[in-house]
């Protein structure tokens, strides 16, 4: 192009300095691996209402609003607000509670980053709140299969009402992924489990990323809180059912002198549990939570994408045992990492990591190799995005006699 690419960023969230939750730390790492390419990125998105987060982004920044999303600490009258709005819209509710600006207005803020060749769509909401976004030439990055999540939800709530309400929430999502698989340049999915779900299984424009947490190892220094650490924000509904699983299977299968600590954020009251199990609400620094522990439990049983504290744990060198479902987006599994799906085997694997750790043996491994190689993955897979959307917008001023900026008469031009 003679000049480097320029792209915006546009999210639900802006990105934060000091990003906690799983979905911030991949965007954090998608960032770093965009900046890696040489890619100049202006941002555009809404920042967590009360947070009084500073945005990472800094100048180059777009804010549309300080907004609440989270369903945890919503009220009722809150959750009922949403559902209004995406009744009355005919939206997900998950893209009604960012849907407050017009065509016109959101188009007058994103012209504030200047000349660009193109969007990144990251993850589904804005461009299901705003479906006008992919007129112009994207990149969209499918976070999750976000109907497959809605579907597992819906055979997961215990009323009827909640059911129905999911089911329509899965089909409304199925059809903006749809779209945007069929309208976005390229296509990134953080597993390539993702691109079957998404439809895309074989299509040449949907690339998978591996991702890294970018976190360097710290020296451990013996100190162990926990036998067994459980970290997640067991708020969002795919993770809860690996938690109330762990709980109501694993659990009792353990022996009862070891101590198990769940760190995250719950919606509600932690349910009742054995003595030897602590919830701890959200940490301070959950790489030291993660250090305090002899063997993590990754006992994801749903969802879609990627396992953030999976990653994590690796990189850290943690020993582990995880089910299948956790391990998505991992391209090489640690040595000290067992994997196993039935309740009965996962307890008798953590005991026996927690027994050899307690005699003394050194089940921690250096994690910088595995970091690297998720880099290096994520790195290729950014590049190869970057190079076939260049191409089709290449083609597209080849059409349109344009040479930058972005242009209304793109529109349409990089399908």
């Amino acid at each position: 192009m003679g000049r480097p690419v320029h792209l915006l960023f546009v999210s639900s969230l802006l990105p934060t300095e000091n990003p906690t939750t799983g979905f911030e730390i991949a965007n954090q790492a998608i960032i770093a691996a965009y900046r890696r390419q040489g890619v100049e990125l202006s941002f555009a998105g809404f920042r967590r209402r009360g947070s009084g987060e500073a945005a990472a982004a800094g100048s180059e920044a777009i804010c549309l609003g300080d907004i609440a999303l989270e369903n945890a600490g919503a009220g009722r009258a809150q959750k009922a607000l949403w559902l209004a709005g995406a009744l009355a819209r005919g939206l997900p509710v998950t893209a009604a509670k960012l849907a407050g600006l017009s065509r016109r207005a959101l188009l007058a803020r994103l012209a504030e980053a200047g000349p660009i060749d193109g969007l990144v769509l990251n993850s589904l909401q804005m461009p299901s709140a705003y479906p006008f976004l992919t007129e112009f030439p994207a990149i969209f990055i499918a976070h999750n299969v976000e109907h497959r999540s809605a579907e597992e939800n819906a055979a997961n709530a215990g009323r009827r009402t909640t059911r129905l309400l999911y089911r329509r929430e899965a089909a409304l999502l199925q059809r903006a992924e749809q779209r945007l698989c069929r309208e976005a340049a390229v296509v990134h999915t953080l597993s390539a489990e993702d691109g079957a779900g998404l439809g895309l299984a074989g299509n040449p424009k949907c690339l998978p990323l591996v991702l890294t947490v970018g976190r360097r190892q710290t020296v451990d220094d013996g100190h162990r809180d926990h036998d067994i650490g459980l970290i997640g924000t067991w708020s969002w509904a795919p993770n809860r059912v690996g938690l109330d699983w762990f709980l109501g299977e694993v659990v009792p299968r353990l022996p009862g002198d070891l101590t198990v600590a769940i760190a995250g954020r719950l919606d509600g009251p932690p349910p009742a549990t054995p003595t030897n199990v602590a919830f701890l609400g959200r940490v301070d620094d959950a790489q030291r939570f993660v250090r305090g522990s002899r063997v993590l439990a990754l006992a994801t049983r749903g969802g879609t994408g990627v396992q953030l504290k999976t990653i994590e744990a690796f990189e850290e060198g943690m020993p582990a045992v995880a089910t299948p479902q956790a391990l998505r987006g991992v391209a090489t599994l640690p040595p000290n990492v067992d994997v196993a799906d039935d309740p009965a085997e996962f307890a008798a694997l953590l005991a026996t990591r927690v027994a050899a750790e307690r005699a003394g043996a050194d089940i921690r491994l250096d994690g910088s190799a595995f970091a690297a190689s998720q880099q290096k993955g994520l790195d290729a897979g950014i590049a190869a995005g970057l190079a076939l959307f260049s191409r089709g917008l290449a083609l597209s001023r080849s059409v349109t006699g344009t040479d930058g900026g972005l242009q209304p008469a793109f529109v349409g031009s990089a399908n």
